[in-house]
């Protein structure tokens, strides 16, 4: 998956190692203990173990049975440089009701460059591709950008939740 301006999907493997830590470190050195749509990335000490993980959860035989299938991409430039991470998730389980199909971040020094808004673009054309017929995206009111993002793409208001005391809004995708 690749949109024009060379910004690609890729899966995690092996050979991501060095500049995933150093993605991550990024995300904890900028103050942010949360790496959205990184199927636990920030929390797993070994790139190794976070591989294992993430390649088990995308085969229906293997997925964790307390998570849901999910594709988890990386999002590299046309430098070959990870500037994001967004995963997939192709169904919702209860704990996922309202935090939905999808969840991305951008590494702090690439933001403000329209990559979050590609790297939208390119996992919906992947939930069409492997399937499915919609997908829900939640995000906190107050994260403007991303609020942006999902609307640039198409996301429809559904409804509203409080979330950790902050109010949050569902969209929907549909095709």
């Amino acid at each position: 998956m690749i949109a024009q301006d060379g910004i690609r999907l890729v899966r995690p493997g092996p050979e991501h190692r060095e500049q995933a830590l150093a993605f991550r470190k990024e995300f904890f050195e900028n103050g942010e203990p949360v790496i959205f749509g990184s199927e636990l990335f920030d929390q797993t000490e070994r790139y190794e173990d976070w591989l294992e993980s993430v390649t088990r959860n995308t085969d229906p035989e293997t997925v964790n049975p307390n998570w849901v299938l999910t594709d988890t991409f990386f999002a590299v430039n046309g430098a070959e440089e990870i500037v994001g991470v967004i995963d997939l998730r192709h169904t919702l389980n209860g704990f996922l009701q309202d935090l939905g199909n999808c969840g991305y971040s951008v590494r702090p020094s690439q933001r403000r460059k329209g990559y979050a808004a590609k790297m939208l673009a390119l996992v919906l054309a992947e939930a069409r591709a492997v399937g499915m017929d919609g997908l829900h995206i939640s995000v906190e009111r107050s994260n403007a950008p991303s609020v942006r993002v999902i609307r640039v793409n198409g996301g429809v208001y559904e409804r509203s939740f409080v979330h950790e005391g902050e109010t949050a809004d569902v969209y929907q995708f549909a095709w």
